[in-house]
């Protein structure tokens, strides 16, 4: 079976189209099996400013102490996930919502502890959980929360988690879902980019602004051991009648090849 890894922002959950679901629709009826991975930046950063505790970041990655790690527990798992799982069940998808760190699916270590508290890294996935609903027919739907092998539950960061995810199950694509239909160059959407373009376009201004962090989002990814990302739209059809829309991105690697 086809496999797709869909990461899904969190400030891009609540914009997500029904033509985005269509997309997953005809998708499965092509034969692909789907898994999501999605953050929660801003419910997580609402959560907390009620709280009074000001969100700290570290090249990226959120400075996670008990405190913070139990609130960012509770929104992705009580809320972010369950608003994701209903709009996929609405939307005629049969979904199940699971902590990553529900029987080892994501298996973690501490990225610095010292420095960072409870943010992790994830080492192994449990694949054989995640192909178990995939034969059933659903899509899970994964916090990124990873656990240690002493049962100790860490953040991490949404784009590594789906990349592992993604490495683990061998997929066929790795999607990253933002507000655009993929990355325009010259004022025009391009189909595919390598690594090393990207970077030349950034220092020449072609690629700024918000779709820096996105680019960086997938680049991170394929770092991660992943051949290639493609960047889509959660506000319209990505995959429509047989043809893809949005911007590849290939790992040096692969396109050495």
């Amino acid at each position: 079976m086809k496999k797709i890894v869909i990461k899904c922002g969190g400030s891009i959950l609540d914009e997500l189209s029904s033509e985005f679901f269509q997309s997953l629709t005809e998708l499965k009826k092509l034969g692909y099996q789907i898994v999501i991975v999605h953050g929660g930046g801003p419910d997580i950063n609402d959560m907390l400013n009620q709280l009074n505790v000001v969100p700290e970041f570290d090249n990226g990655l959120r400075k996670t102490d008990k405190k913070t790690f139990k609130v960012v527990e509770m929104v992705l798992s009580g809320k972010t996930n369950r608003k994701l799982v209903e709009k996929l069940t609405t939307n005629g998808l049969g979904a199940i919502g699971v902590n990553g760190s529900d029987a080892n699916i994501l298996l973690g270590n501490f990225v610095n502890r010292e420095k960072l508290g409870f943010v992790g890294s994830v080492d192994e996935v449990n694949t054989e959980l995640l192909y178990m609903f995939l034969e059933k027919g659903l899509v899970p739907v994964i916090t990124p929360i990873a656990c240690t092998t002493n049962g100790t539950k860490l953040n991490v960061n949404a784009d590594y988690a789906a990349a592992a995810v993604a490495h683990a199950l061998r997929v066929d694509h790795c999607l990253f879902v933002t507000d655009v239909e993929g990355i325009k160059i010259n004022g025009k959407f391009v189909k595919s980019l390598q690594l090393e373009e990207l970077e030349g376009y950034i220092r020449t201004g072609e690629i700024y602004g918000g779709m820096i962090p996105k680019v960086n989002s997938a680049v991170s990814a394929i770092e991660k051991g992943i051949d290639s990302v493609m960047i889509v739209s959660g506000l319209t059809s990505f995959f429509h009648h047989h043809e893809w829309h949005g911007t590849k991105i290939y790992g040096k690697e692969r396109v050495a090849q």
